[in-house]
């Protein structure tokens, strides 16, 4: 509600799950949802050049892989969706895992071992060696696709969050801001993983999508 009441058009997102599908299927399901959602854009009403995205922990990871390796469709697709752009405009998430690669320090490989070890078969088979575990890991992680050209970020994480860390989000915000991009990071002093009352703090997120999606120009962001 926090975001029809000021008059945006929101999408539920339901992508395809375990145990049939893994991680990088899942990537690839929300980039798809994107470009369906902009392809259609004149039947619902909406403008295809102010998609904002959201989420939570694993939505988290998810909006900002599309906030960070969003872009254009295959102009030869023979499905005149996967012709069309799947980026977005902004991004507002809380607690979003952004580095399986360094999870709570410096070289703290999580990416279906270690402290993600209960998830490995969202990982499949690529989590199985060192040398495969880096290459998914960069893939699914979006800090290593942060550039020039990502859109604006906000951030909600607890500092006392015991399944994904704040160092996630903290290491995000270092790489973004010197990559220039629009960033902001909120720590809700003593939040877990969820805490009470958590849809006040989506106020913050509604702003921000006004900011840089309802006032584009004059925030001096383009779009």
């Amino acid at each position: 509600s926090p975001y029809t009441d000021r008059g945006y058009t929101v999408f539920a997102v339901m992508h395809g799950s375990q145990p049939r599908y893994k991680v990088r299927d899942i990537m690839g399901f929300v980039h798809r949802a994107v470009r369906h959602i902009r392809a259609n854009a004149d039947e619902w009403g909406i403008d295809p050049d102010r998609i904002g995205v959201t989420g939570s922990s694993a939505g988290g990871h998810l909006s900002l892989v599309l906030a960070t390796k969003g872009g254009p469709g295959d102009p030869k697709a023979k499905d005149p969706i996967d012709r069309v752009s799947s980026a977005v405009q902004a991004a507002a998430v809380f607690y979003p895992p952004t580095d399986y690669l360094n999870w709570s320090e410096p070289g703290d490989d999580c990416v279906g071992v270690g402290k993600q070890e209960r998830w490995q078969p969202a990982f499949g088979d690529e989590s199985e060696t060192a040398e495969t575990r880096q290459v998914l890991g960069r893939h699914m992680s979006s800090i290593y696709h942060i550039s020039e050209d990502t859109p604006p970020v906000l951030i909600v994480h607890g500092d006392a969050d015991p399944i994904v860390p704040l160092f996630q989000s903290l290491s995000f915000r270092k790489v973004a801001v010197s990559k220039g991009v629009p960033i902001e990071l909120v720590i809700k002093e003593g939040g877990k993983h969820g805490w009470p009352n958590k849809q006040a703090d989506e106020t913050h997120f509604v702003k921000w999508f006004d900011r840089y999606l309802l006032n584009a120009e004059a925030s001096g962001y383009r779009i």
